[in-house]
């Protein structure tokens, strides 16, 4: 009965938005299948929140330069909403949650599309009739283009900006007032400093799109968010409990850290193969979960180069990995309350673990970067290329982080907040800070590839400034190997990784 519920909810939506029209179908054309899918969506505590269905398109039927052209749409990446969550928890903004019905429905379509009729509701007398698409439906390749062009001409109609930096964002300034939108498909993420104005944009969103008001912010993009009394946790406990779930590790024995210490994994076809498939899939599902727990970034990175072909010493890594989550399933990253009086200016650390990996010798490199105190941007990775001194290592992670540390920079700055100038980078190598302050390249440093001195380009423009980090306080050391459990543990602290509590 519920589920005749949903699909009479969505064929009233469909025809609601005069999405289509029934026609005879024009010689020469074919008309795509449609079917419909069906889906329950939950609470973060596990109880049903809706049945759900949904007509969708078989959009593999579709060839393009015909049916389709353009098909890409432009989303908040997962590090903007995290510095969007610490500028609004650092000076007390409200954060809320509004999601679009049906919104690829609203996207109006340039190409002239036909779809064959829903199956279980053909029209009596019409069978060989279909509808010929006015607006997108799910499943076509032109529909996430088609409604975010929908909806950034209303927002811009609306008095906001778009960031040139993310153009997922969107912006509202005033004399007295900014209003920041996170625009993620059909979800958005609304903040600001003036409730009144907030209250009166979601007013006009219901009065041009279906929406659901789902209140302030607490479950987003599959992370959650929890007030607590010294600040506000980002985790993602009910999407590890499923993962660890799905893979049979709810009840395993758990270790305190991701990986044994020292731990070099390689490839050896002498060992026995384990099945790829179960294994591309932890390692996907663990990568989401980095999102909210940076303690785990250099783990699940190492595993994921053996996806091609892995074996039993990789699954054996993988499953530490899982028993670690399972031990820490209620921990998070916190933007701690203290934030609102912390200085405007952005810290990066940039760590690298010269030759560490052991089939082809290039360095684990990775930076962290803090601003108001919270952590909002991570990443650890192999570099391209095989490094031939430490010093030329931690000059290259320093490029990357410059990289990064300009574009947090540009989105600040577009969001009309000052930053303190210069932006502070920490690397513990002497040498390579030497390297990016000296405008003079040196004989054994000419083969450095042209685009990693982009550090020193930043530093001599004053953009950035590059300090010395002793080892002991270098941060970004837990994403670069595997670590003694006192070691990880007083670093884990330093991401601002927390048990949550209330």
């Amino acid at each position: 009965m519920k589920w005749k519920q949903a699909i009479e909810e969505e064929l009233c939506a469909i025809e609601k938005n005069q999405t289509w029209e029934i026609v005879k179908l024009p010689s020469g054309k074919k008309a795509i299948a449609v079917k419909w899918v069906f889906k329950l969506k939950l609470n973060p505590d596990g109880s049903i929140a809706k049945h759900k269905a949904r007509l969708v398109a078989r959009g593999f039927l579709q060839r393009e330069g015909l049916d389709y052209s353009e098909v890409y749409s432009p989303v908040a990446r997962i590090e903007t909403v995290r510095l969007v969550v610490a500028i609004a928890n650092a000076r007390d903004w409200p954060m809320y949650h509004l999601d679009v019905k049906s919104a690829f429905l609203n996207g109006p379509l340039e190409e002239v599309v036909f779809v064959t009729q829903p199956p279980g509701f053909v029209i009596k007398g019409k069978e060989n009739m279909v509808y010929r698409l006015k607006k997108a439906l799910y499943g076509l390749k032109q529909a996430p283009r088609a409604w975010n062009k929908r909806i950034d001409r209303f927002l811009v109609k609306q008095g906001f900006s778009k960031c040139k930096s993310e153009y997922g964002v969107y912006v509202q300034k005033s004399t007295s007032s900014i209003i920041l939108i996170c625009l993620y498909v059909d979800d958005l993420l609304v903040t600001g400093s003036d409730i009144a104005k907030i209250e009166k944009f979601k007013i006009v969103m219901m009065t041009e799109f279906e929406m659901t008001d789902l209140g302030e912010i607490s479950y987003f993009l599959g992370i959650e968010f929890l007030k607590t009394s010294k600040g506000l946790m980002l985790h993602q406990r009910k999407y590890a409990g499923e993962i660890l779930k799905r893979f049979n590790m709810s009840d395993c024995t758990y270790t305190i850290t991701p990986m044994e210490t020292n731990l070099k994994l390689e490839k050896n076809e002498s060992e026995d193969v384990v099945d790829p498939t179960m294994f591309k899939q932890i390692v996907g599902s663990l990568r989401y979960l980095c999102n909210s727990r940076p303690d785990i970034c250099f783990a699940v990175g190492l595993i994921s180069r053996f996806m091609e072909d892995p074996r039993q010493p990789h699954i054996k890594a993988v499953m530490r990995i899982l028993r670690y989550i399972a031990g820490t399933l209620d921990f998070g990253i916190l933007f701690p309350k203290s934030a609102v009086n912390a200085k405007s200016e952005i810290i990066c650390y940039s760590y690298v673990d010269w030759c560490g990996d052991k089939v082809d010798r290039r360095s684990t490199t990775d930076y962290f970067f803090k601003y108001l105190n919270a952590s909002v941007a991570w990443c650890s990775r192999k570099q391209p290329v095989v490094a031939l001194s430490s010093c030329e290592a931690e000059y290259i992670v320093g490029s990357y982080a410059a990289c990064q540390a300009l574009w947090i920079n540009s989105m600040l700055k577009e969001l009309k907040i000052n930053v303190k100038k210069p932006i502070t980078l920490q690397i513990d190598n002497q040498s390579a800070i030497n390297l990016a302050k000296n405008s003079v390249v040196q004989g054994r440093r000419k083969h450095i590839e042209a685009r990693f001195h982009f550090l020193r380009e930043q530093v001599n423009q004053g953009s950035l400034e590059v300090i010395h980090c002793a080892t002991g306080s270098q941060v970004a050391d837990i994403m670069t190997k595997s670590l003694k459990i006192d070691r990880f543990l007083n670093l884990r602290n330093s991401l601002c990784v927390f048990q949550l509590r209330s």
